[in-house]
């Protein structure tokens, strides 16, 4: 895994591509990558906490999801939420439990407004994937994950950090066995 900052102009904070905190890049060459980023980031996530994942389809956004939980300690198998549009993965000690959600299906925020994600918010973890223009309301302080499928199956993950928090969090996911370039 390695990560970058990314070359598109308007990418630091303030902008619109990350308004708090610069975004960066992060190569995930094989889906161990992606489960061991994903890992890294459960790993720190706490209640209350937003996570909004964007990309195409086979992108990685479950794959990242199972690398989430199991760096939670949740229990169970993680699958993708798609006709079921939320999972409840709960934890195997005393943390927050894990809300898996999916936005396909739904036509709108107010769609993701009926499932009163707000209040599962404050007691647990929330990741919402095809999130990204729909769900950024639920919390100000959010981390937007863009990832992007290559030609050759790899995969880049954009962070982008959305709030007070988010920015020296996003930093620490980055930390160790993930070189910049």
């Amino acid at each position: 895994m390695t990560s970058q900052q990314p070359d598109r102009a308007g990418a630091g904070p303030g902008s619109a591509g990350a308004p708090d905190g610069a975004a960066t890049v992060v190569e995930l060459v094989t889906e161990a990558d992606t489960l061991a980023f994903g890992g890294r980031l459960g790993a720190l996530l706490r209640a209350g906490d937003l996570v909004i994942l964007s990309g195409s389809l086979g992108a990685g956004k479950t794959v990242l999801t199972k690398g989430i939980a199991a760096g939670m300690g949740v229990v169970g198998i993680v699958m993708s939420p798609t006709f079921v549009i939320a999972r409840v993965h709960r934890p195997r000690g005393s943390g927050a439990p894990l809300v898996h959600v999916d936005a396909y299906r739904l036509a709108g925020a107010l769609e993701l407004d009926d499932l009163d994600l707000d209040t599962d918010l404050t007691s647990s973890v929330v990741v919402i994937e095809w999130g990204e223009g729909v769900a950024e309301q639920l919390a100000e302080d959010h981390l937007l994950i863009r990832l992007t499928r290559h030609p050759d199956d790899s995969r880049t993950a954009e962070l982008v950090p959305v709030g007070s928090d988010w920015p020296r969090r996003a930093e620490y996911v980055q930390g160790d066995g993930i070189a910049c370039r």
